[in-house]
């Protein structure tokens, strides 16, 4: 099968799964006499706290500056100086282009870095998986946190999804074998690429490069700061979100940490934006954790998801322009 027909099928998979998702969500979504499912989310935007949704926006820029500066201190290790502005830049296109195509954010942002900065794309890429590193770590701390404070009600939702009942089924195959064999067959492509095209070596190198920045950095002190800054700005994220409705107020701070917690694991989901993944997830853990109606559940979520990808949205086109005029203006030849 050509490699473009692949890609083509899986991107179809994936938006018939983001819609199937959503579909699943809507269907909970009652909707009062006279009105359809879209009037109920309408009247519950109307019925928000604007301004704790404002606040919500300028949290999340915080965040993103913040994540652009730690950006750039795993840069800078690397021979490459990059300006706080021109990551910020390529960090917001990043996420723009993560919205339709998940993952595809991490490469776009480096090249888009690359005609800002010359900064090579496979040195820029290695400090983003020292960056994706930091995150699951992060979530991990999160996710821990959030079963240490509603550890009774967690093991109930869990249990509610199937998850942690029953007796496992005893593997045929130990898993180190599996491992051997996962192992044994990247090293053969490996090998076979680097035969077919030796120039990889020096992709490999500057790859490496970017990926050991975070043991070269100067302080390492300030770069934990900034992460367990940023994530501290997601917590904040939501919790303004929550205080901008009246059926989510009243929650408390730990169904906040616990929403959190499960938003982000839907976010992690190789859909775009986290569409559909979120919309299921994070209403579910609402009903069943906290007892909030399910149409208000519903329509609270995809107001959330919606405002959060709107200000993506905004960030992304405006950093794309922006990046687009200096760019041409770098390009135009010197009198």
């Amino acid at each position: 099968m050509p490699k473009s027909l692949r890609a083509f099928l899986q991107y179809l998979v994936m938006i018939i799964l983001t819609l199937a998702l959503l579909w699943l969500s809507l269907r909970g979504l009652e909707a009062g006499e006279g009105e359809n499912k879209f009037d109920r989310i309408w009247k519950a935007w109307e019925g928000s706290s604007k301004g704790w949704l404002l606040a919500m926006v300028a949290v999340a820029y915080i965040s993103h500056v913040m994540r652009a500066e730690r950006w750039r201190m795993l840069l800078n290790p690397t021979g490459n100086r990059v300006g706080l502005g021109n990551s910020f830049l390529s960090l917001m296109v990043g996420y723009l282009v993560n919205l339709a195509i998940p993952r595809g954010g991490e490469i776009s942002r480096c090249y888009n870095l690359l005609k800002l900065e010359k900064t090579p794309v496979e040195v820029s890429f290695g400090t983003v998986v020292v960056e994706r590193i930091v995150d699951v770590l992060s979530l991990v701390v999160v996710i821990a946190l959030s079963f240490i404070v509603e550890w009774d009600k967690l093991i109930g939702f869990l249990q509610s999804l199937g998850i942690g009942g029953g007796q496992a089924t005893p593997m045929k195959v130990p898993m180190w074998a599996y491992a051997a064999l996962i192992g044994v067959l990247v090293a053969g492509i490996v090998l076979y690429s680097l035969r077919r095209h030796p120039k990889l070596l020096s992709v490999i190198a500057g790859f490496r490069k970017g990926l050991l920045s975070v043991f070269q950095m100067q302080d390492k002190g300030l770069f934990l700061l900034y992460s367990v800054g940023i994530w501290f700005l997601y917590f904040l994220m939501s919790y303004c979100v929550i205080m901008a409705f009246d059926t989510t107020r009243e929650l408390g701070f730990s169904a906040v940490l616990t929403l959190f917690a499960l938003g982000a694991i839907a976010m992690a989901a190789p859909l775009p934006g986290g569409t559909g993944s979120y919309h299921t997830i994070v209403p579910l853990g609402l009903v069943v954790l906290y007892q909030l109606p399910q149409a208000d559940a519903i329509a609270f979520v995809f107001i959330f998801h919606a405002w959060q990808t709107l200000t993506m949205i905004a960030g992304g086109i405006i950093s794309l322009a922006i990046s687009y005029v200096i760019i041409r203006w770098k390009e135009q030849p010197t009198k």
